[in-house]
């Protein structure tokens, strides 16, 4: 077998361009001319510093775009890169990290992954988990974003990487757990919760690892094990065909059930593009199947891998989500009518599959039950952020949404504040309702677990939500996806850039506690519980209250 030749070494002061993709086609030629203007104006960026990009790959014509759309073809594009040069790995939109995970991970030069900030093309997100997945792997890199890549600080951060292959952020709201004022009985509540995961273990039930090119959310089994929580390898398949056996009849009462309980479907007449009564039928199906494989198998929680697989056989999975998360849920009984399964209480479910979520989602029920507070608790995506234009707060409010685990509590009259809407075509041709709603003003703890270094870690922080008027709200909404529920988060001490430095994941755990006070002993609990169970815990900002 003949060697291929070496790459051919880049000019000196020449960047490599990378821009890669989602594994959907129609999502990938949606979002192309976004990414092309973005591409513009990095390109009169890194010519203002003297310096010229070479795009590591060419517009597809056959496909109408310029995405890198698959591993197989990232392997193809990194081993005609000069390994030693430059990277900027440019992202406005939603990407697959494992794309191009595998080429970045023996690529020598230096890397920089660049995100636009903007609501409708969240280049902001694709980059956040290209970070946990690079930040997981080992791979060093250097972060930038900006509103505007013609603005001056941009630039000059910019020629600086360019210059030196490195770029510096604010880390000093980051803080160890030692120095933070944990109580006694927070530390003794932590060992007890400890001692009990340890010596009675949890299953955490996953269908199908590997959503959407997360490496960053898979928990290698020797890091997850020792916490006490094991994996059941469930099968999308399987789930599939429970859903199938589910009776009309059992479908029609879970939807009853929430429409008594004050959810509105926007339903309509065309598969294609309306939300279709025999779509919510499918997913209230889904969500019986759902709970009665979960107790076959003894999960203390599970996840959907929600976008891929099931997307062709079935309905989006958000109503399912969403509705397994509220501890007011409709009931589900075992196959035979004996016994209501997990009666009274939520089964944590953790969206896309992403098991870091899933162990945070965990730990996050059982402070929360301890300690008499809320227990439901969900991921979002770190979406976008901006500034209120309605005058209502001077503080910068990020826009934390997600598609699916969003539970009705968290909106401000439960389910009679939730609708549901069509999931968008170009993601999900079978449809499918999401509960879209407004999250309640009210104090919040935020975390992430991540792996770092071979080790877990997990970053803990508070926030408040804060109540905007509808204008501003549905501002908001429309910059980035009116379909699903939205939560205005304002976090303590931590600004805009400093989390962005920091945060490891596209995703952010949240969960109510009933006061300012409450929140900082649950989160506090939490940390210490974690740190119990052998995770490396540090405090982001401020816990006022």
């Amino acid at each position: 077998m003949t060697s291929a030749p070496a790459p051919a070494k880049l000019a000196p002061k020449t960047v490599y361009l990378v821009a890669n993709g989602d594994l959907r086609l129609s999502a990938n030629q949606n979002c192309w001319a976004a990414q092309h203007e973005m591409e513009q104006a990095i390109g009169q960026a890194v010519a203002a510093a003297g310096w010229t990009v070479q795009r590591a790959h060419p517009y597809k014509e056959d496909e109408q775009h310029g995405f890198i759309g698959s591993q197989k073809e990232g392997l193809a594009v990194f081993r005609g890169l000069d390994p030693d040069a430059p990277l900027i790995v440019a992202e406005a939109v939603w990407q697959y990290s494992h794309h191009v995970l595998a080429g970045l991970s023996t690529h020598r030069g230096p890397i920089l992954t660049l995100a636009n900030w903007s609501g409708t093309w969240p280049g902001l997100v694709g980059m956040l988990n290209l970070n946990g997945s690079l930040t997981k792997a080992g791979v060093p890199y250097c972060s930038l974003w900006a509103d505007d890549f013609a603005d001056a600080a941009f630039r000059d951060k910019l020629a600086g990487w360019l210059n030196t292959g490195a770029v510096e952020h604010d880390l000093s709201h980051v803080k160890p757990l030692s120095d933070a004022p944990v109580g006694d009985a927070e530390r003794a509540l932590a060992k007890q919760l400890a001692d009990e995961l340890r010596t009675q273990k949890a299953i955490m039930g996953v269908f199908d690892e590997g959503c959407m090119g997360m490496f960053n959310a898979i928990i290698p089994d020797h890091l997850l094990n020792p916490t006490g929580v094991f994996k059941e390898r469930l099968s999308q398949s399987a789930l599939y065909y429970e859903t199938t056996q589910v009776p009309d009849a059992e479908a029609d009462a879970v939807r009853a059930w929430m429409e008594n309980a004050g959810i509105k479907f926007q339903t309509g007449p065309t598969h294609e593009t309306d939300l279709t009564d025999e779509q919510i039928r499918l997913q209230c199906k889904m969500y019986v199947a759902a709970v009665r494989i979960a107790d076959d198998f003894g999960c203390d929680l599970i996840g959907i891998q929600y976008q891929q697989g099931l997307k062709d056989l079935l309905p989006a999975s958000d109503l399912v989500e969403g509705t397994l998360n509220n501890t007011a849920r409709p009931p589900v009984t075992s196959r035979d009518g004996s016994r209501v399964l997990y009666e009274g209480e939520p089964l944590p479910h953790f969206n896309e599959v992403d098991e870091c979520a899933g162990l945070d989602g965990l730990l996050t029920y059982r402070v929360h039950k301890a300690l008499g507070q809320p227990v439901e608790n969900t991921l979002h995506d770190l979406r976008w952020g901006d500034w209120d234009r309605s005058g209502t707060t001077d503080e910068y409010v990020w826009v934390f949404e997600i598609s699916g685990s969003v539970p009705p509590a968290h909106f401000a009259d439960g389910w009679a504040g939730a609708v549901s809407e069509r999931q968008p075509a170009m993601y999900f041709p079978n449809g499918g309702g999401t509960i879209k709603g407004i999250s309640k003003p009210g104090e919040v703890v935020w975390s992430r677990i991540f792996v770092e270094d071979g080790k877990l870690k997990m970053d803990l922080g508070r926030a408040k939500v804060v109540e905007l008027p509808l204008a501003e709200t549905e501002r908001r909404w429309n910059d980035t996806t009116p379909q699903w529920p939205i939560m205005h988060a304002v976090t303590y001490g931590v600004s805009r850039d400093q989390m962005m430095a920091r945060h490891k994941s596209n995703h952010i755990q949240c969960a109510y506690a009933n006061s300012a006070a409450e929140a900082n002993r649950a989160m506090y609990a939490k940390a210490a519980l974690a740190a119990e169970l052998g995770l490396e815990v540090c405090i982001c900002g401020d816990a006022p209250g």
